[in-house]
């Protein structure tokens, strides 16, 4: 399984990203995925995870009400939307994915409970 994400830059605070995740499994509904977020010096932390199906979606409290994840399985992509940025969205963010037996699952909150990772893209929030 190969993940790309893409998407980061520069931006204000205040402004708003969209990432996405492109994923190559010919069955990504069966997948459960997530974002993580590390920022220079501190350990990766989770941000949003949904389920294979899209229906179940979780949220760390610190993007709660300003980040949104979603995801198209045609597409096999997933979206992470960042609106109101703050200085301490500053990272490079990280998609991950794990295989499930049911589509409704969603991964867990760890970075141990994802098997597949893409590369960062890098997310800079200025003030």
């Amino acid at each position: 399984v190969q993940l790309q994400a893409s998407g980061g830059g520069l931006v204000q605070v205040g402004g708003s990203l969209r990432l996405s995740c492109a994923a190559s499994p010919r069955t990504f509904d069966d997948y459960g995925v997530g974002w993580f977020r590390q920022a220079p010096g501190k350990e990766r932390e989770f941000v949003a995870a949904i389920s294979g199906d899209g229906s179940r979606t979780v949220y760390a409290d610190s993007v709660k009400g300003r980040f949104t994840t979603s995801r198209d399985n045609v597409k096999k992509t997933m979206y992470l939307q960042m609106n109101s940025l703050e200085p301490e969205d500053t990272a490079l963010y990280y998609c991950g994915a794990r295989q499930s037996g049911w589509p409704r699952s969603i991964p867990g909150q760890e970075v141990n409970d994802y098997e597949y990772w893409g590369q960062g893209t890098l997310v800079t929030v200025s003030s």
